[in-house]
């Protein structure tokens, strides 16, 4: 039997590691638990309409709003169409006003006195205001869109505009922030979080003129860009900054609805970077979505949302169709409520949203890292084909001062993202290969018994997940800063973390194991196997096994990252939905229903000597779990107590479920038995 050791200086450096990355780990948590404050965000529009939905003042529903949870109002810029609606002006196209003066229908002496002068034009807009304040704001934003030449004032006395403009166009589109509404939601108590869109091609002014209606308004926030561009962008970001960060105002960032970085938005994250990482995660329920979630669904959500996505921001929408027994406006109370109480009993406070320190870990314990990532690398190498630890130790030096030069020279990105991605292949492999040698290692004699087997699986498992979490808390330092809590910067590799696992414990296995005979003496090197595996005669039994491995590859990893094709049954999402409620972090189910029932059934089918083929295909279903284990971690934007409180409670359940697969297994066989002795009976 072929004896692979494990080289006690490598094992050193991967400890010295570990201790650099709790030492990192501690601190992130502590930065983590810092930040727990939400805001609960509503759209002003939302409150005014679901106010004249239920025919009761705006003034009653914000304060009834405001008791139930909401701390902040969003204010959009105002539109000719909004302002048109709501009365504050009036808006007519010139083919219109000449149609009701052809028509004897336009009675006003000084409209008709405008046609009769020819200064009314089929094809330009005409406002009118009500109020000397809004009329001024509309003006000034017309001015700032359009141009001076296209905006002229007919009669100042009876605030009458002229605007050079396509009237379906122009009445939808985004004038500016309405100095009134944001007065008016600060006044009743509310923070105003402002959603300014960008110019084309913006000028110094219309950055200046954005923050000059916010300068006059307590209580603002936030700064949540509409559109596809950050104000500013392209060549005022930094005067936008500077406004901002005399505002002390938080940037939003906006969670694609594939949650996964950021709806794009150029300039933004530039700009978050200069304000000091001054930024939140902002979520909002797509609004095709909604409609289909019941309200406790979507309560749910919020808190899971909070919980595991470090959204700091939330932004509510309201229910367009009251719940049975309940008005509308009961209805979101009742919504609006729970989402605040969830989140209070999940440890959350509800206030002005929490921002994260910009933390960034210091140089040495990166190195650190680095160098026990890189051991481990070696380790593994040396357990496939053993070579001389001086060969060891001068690969140890060589790759440690490659990855260490651009940490200490204070950049190294691309190092971190391949350090991260080392530890997250290879220490689920580690693991699994460090209990494959402590079998081969160990009598299975009088072993077979079923609660022997339960037994050694329990500690076996719990063993290797301990082990497994080293790679853990190596990715949760190593990317551990304030770029990846926000989601500016994330793991790249998740499918590889998937699959290479698989691959390098195959190697492992036969380097250690004769796949096709279970008699360690006739072992064969690795290449030897794969020549006879490849000559391995085609049977329609082997084709369904094939197919079947093949489709459950394609679900694995269509099932992995954000943008997987592979729809999620029902009953898994209930499933979810449950698990969510009934634990702290829900579990992984890969890895308690799968991999880890499936180390039971690796121990089983060691100690029952079962086809070394059974072992092998446990063993890298077993894999599965640990790799999956351990790229939770890489989920930077998740707190990391709770991932390890997730793979704490997938080993748990995971026991659970490998105990009941055991005796599921000892039952098929034993009716195997009992039916095989029947059969022979008969005949």
């Amino acid at each position: 039997m072929r004896d692979f050791k494990y080289n006690k200086i490598l094992l050193l450096c991967i400890v010295i590691g570990l201790a650099a990355a709790l030492t990192i780990v501690w601190q992130r948590h502590k930065i983590e638990e810092s930040s727990t404050t939400i805001e609960m965000v509503m759209e002003y529009e939302d409150v005014v309409e679901l106010a004249q939905l239920e025919g009761v003042p705006t003034e009653h529903v914000m304060r009834r709003m405001k008791e139930a949870g909401i701390t902040s109002l969003a204010v959009y810029e105002t539109t000719l169409e909004k302002l048109n609606k709501s009365g504050k002006v009036a808006v007519l196209s010139g083919a219109q006003l000449l149609q009701q003066y052809y028509t004897g229908m336009l009675g006003d002496a000084v409209w008709r006195n405008l046609v009769e002068t020819g200064r009314i034009q089929a094809e330009d807009v005409y406002v009118v205001g009500r109020d000397p304040g809004v009329f001024a704001e509309v003006k000034e934003d017309l001015v700032e869109r359009l141009s001076p030449e296209r905006v002229a004032v007919l009669d100042s006395q009876r605030q009458i505009l002229a605007v050079k403009a396509n009237y379906e166009k122009v009445v939808k589109w985004n004038l500016g922030l309405p100095t009134d509404e944001m007065r008016y939601v600060s006044g009743q108590g509310f923070y105003v979080v402002a959603r300014p869109s960008n110019y084309t091609k913006v000028e110094k002014e219309n950055v200046e003129g954005v923050f000059a209606r916010l300068s006059g308004i307590e209580n603002v926030s936030a700064l949540i860009f509409v559109g596809d561009e950050a104000l500013g962008y392209p060549d005022l970001l930094s005067l936008t900054l500077e406004k901002v960060k005399s505002k002390q105002l938080t940037l939003g960032l906006i969670e694609h609805p594939l949650q996964l970085q950021f709806f794009k938005q150029e300039g933004l994250v530039p700009m978050a970077i200069a304000n000091d990482y001054k930024a939140a995660r902002v979520y909002v329920i797509p609004k095709d979505e909604q409609p289909k979630l019941k309200s406790a669904e979507a309560v749910q959500r919020w808190i899971v949302t909070d919980q595991e996505r470090n959204i700091r921001i939330n932004l509510l929408r309201k229910y367009d169709k009251a719940e049975p027994g309940k008005t509308l406006l009961e209805t979101n109370l009742e919504y609006v409520a729970n989402v605040r109480d969830g989140l209070i009993a999940s440890g959350f406070t509800i206030g002005k949203a929490g921002i994260f320190h910009p933390y960034f870990p210091q140089v040495f314990l990166l190195v650190a890292i680095t160098i026990g990532a890189v051991a481990a690398g070696v380790l593994f190498l040396t357990l496939v084909r053993p070579f001389p630890a001086r060969y060891q130790y001068a690969l140890l030096l060589l790759i440690s001062l490659v990855f260490a030069f651009p940490l200490l020279k204070g950049s190294g990105n691309a190092v971190r993202q391949a350090v991260a991605l080392c530890s997250a292949v290879v220490f689920p492999v580690l693991a699994m290969t460090w209990q494959l040698d402590r079998w081969r290692k160990m009598s299975i004699e009088g072993r077979g018994s079923l609660a022997g087997i339960i037994k050694d699986g329990i500690g076996g498992l719990i063993i290797t997940v301990m082990l497994s979490m080293i790679g853990g808390m190596y990715v949760a330092a190593v990317l551990g800063d304030v770029r990846f809590f926000l989601e500016m910067e994330i793991f790249r590799g998740v499918k590889v973390t998937f699959v290479a696992p698989l691959l390098l414990i195959t190697i492992i296995y036969l380097a250690r194991y004769n796949l096709f005979e279970n008699e360690e003496e006739d072992e064969k090197d690795i290449w030897q196997q794969v020549i006879k595996l490849l000559n391995y005669p085609l049977y329609i039994k082997t084709l369904f096994v094939f197919a079947l491995a093949a489709i459950g590859a394609w679900v694995f990893i269509g099932r992995s990252g954000h943008t997987a094709g592979v729809p999620v049954p029902d009953i898994e999402l209930k499933m979810r939905a449950f698990l969510e409620r009934a634990m702290y972090a829900r579990p992984r189910g890969k890895e308690f229903m799968i991999g880890h029932p499936a180390f039971f059934l690796a121990v089983m089918a060691l100690y029952r000597q079962w086809p070394r083929v059974v072992h092998y295909a446990m063993i890298v279903v077993a894999t599965i779990a640990q790799g999956s284990l351990v790229e939770t971690f890489a989920h930077l934007r998740t707190p990391v107590l709770m991932s390890f409180v997730r793979g704490i409670d997938g080993m748990v359940a995971g026991i659970g479920v490998g105990i009941v697969a055991v005796l599921a297994v000892q039952v098929l066989c034993y009716l195997s038995v009992v039916l095989g002795r029947r059969s022979v009976k008969n005949e």
